[in-house]
């Protein structure tokens, strides 16, 4: 009995494969526009969180924004693009 309740448990705890947001520097968009669409698409970034992450891609060219499961990730990409930023994913390695 107690071996079926272990395989259960291991099955129940496999994950997903996850996946990084990264949000790319561009020249067009104003820092404070960033850091709102940040916080937007993100709940649950708060603003020095997303002030952060637009700081490190405006200065490193690239910053990661979240990790998470493929079906979000591939959401917050998509949004932050509708908003006219550059965004990527890439599997979590």
């Amino acid at each position: 009995m107690s071996v079926e309740t272990l395989e259960q448990r291991s099955t129940v705890r496999k994950l997903a494969p996850r996946y990084r947001v990264l949000l790319h520097n561009d020249d067009f968009n104003p820092m404070e526009h960033v850091v709102q669409v940040l916080m937007q698409t993100v709940p649950s970034l708060t603003q020095p969180q997303a002030v952060d992450i637009m700081m490190e891609a405006h200065t490193n060219g690239i910053a990661l924004v979240i990790t998470c499961a493929q079906e979000h990730a591939e959401f917050y990409c998509e949004t932050l693009k509708n908003h006219g930023l550059t965004s990527t994913i890439e599997p979590d390695e």
